[in-house]
């Protein structure tokens, strides 16, 4: 996993810088970022949607992902869990808990959900590659500067939930090995999308969607494609 150690590694150092620069950016600069950040993250939704409706099998997958997804994370009300985790760490901080707990969901869904993200540890568990995750280490680190100078520190965390994310795909494509294929891929990516989309809404405070609640929509395709394999 060495590949996934450096993308780890990218985000937490460039965290640290980006909290660096923070304490010199006035409050109209960090606006404009948080700004400039809402249209990156929805023109790469939009950009992971749009590149991958034409490949899917099942075009409506993703809005049956994002019902029962939605439904289940608002039962379990993953986003309430969220707040008072990040709550807790932002009282010994400067940050502040609703802002970081935003940048951090944001973080999280464009650190996680991308081809580079889950193709990486694939490719490092098959053929012991490790090209799309040093590829992808350097895209987050430059990322991650410019979100932890608009949220803080807080957001080296992201990389907690990135080691786990890549991890797991690592340890399952190792057991899987043939069993993992495009389609799965594929419908996971639209529904990130989406999500990535909708945290981008967010940011730009069009229209502020409980995108930690939509989150279990990922598990969908994954279990519907793993089952129809069976079939």
């Amino acid at each position: 996993m060495i590949g996934t150690t450096f993308n780890v590694a990218m985000i937490i150092g460039g965290s640290f810088a980006g909290s660096y620069f923070k304490k010199g950016i006035k409050a109209e600069y960090n606006e404009i970022l948080t700004q400039a950040l809402g249209l990156a993250a929805m023109m790469i939704g939009i950009n992971a949607v749009i590149g991958n409706m034409s490949k899917s099998h099942y075009p409506v997958l993703f809005i049956v992902s994002l019902a029962i997804g939605g439904l289940l994370g608002q039962w379990i009300d993953l986003e309430k869990h969220f707040d008072n985790l990040v709550g807790k760490f932002s009282k010994k901080s400067a940050d502040g808990g609703k802002n970081l707990s935003e940048g951090l969901a944001t973080a999280i869904l464009l650190y996680c959900i991308g081809s580079l993200s889950i193709l990486g540890p694939i490719q490092e568990a098959l053929n012991h590659d490790s090209t799309f995750l040093f590829t992808n280490g350097m895209l987050d680190g430059i990322t991650s500067i410019v979100l932890a100078s608009t949220f803080g520190i807080g957001m080296a965390l992201a990389a907690v939930a990135v080691f786990a994310w890549q991890g797991s795909i690592y340890v399952i494509a190792l057991l899987l090995q043939n069993s993992i294929n495009t389609n799965m891929i594929t419908e996971l990516t639209i529904v990130g999308g989406v999500l990535i989309f909708a945290s981008g809404l967010g940011l730009l405070n069009i229209r502020k969607i409980k995108v930690l609640n939509l989150l279990p929509s990922l598990l969908v395709p994954i279990v519907v494609i793993a089952i129809m394999q069976l079939f």
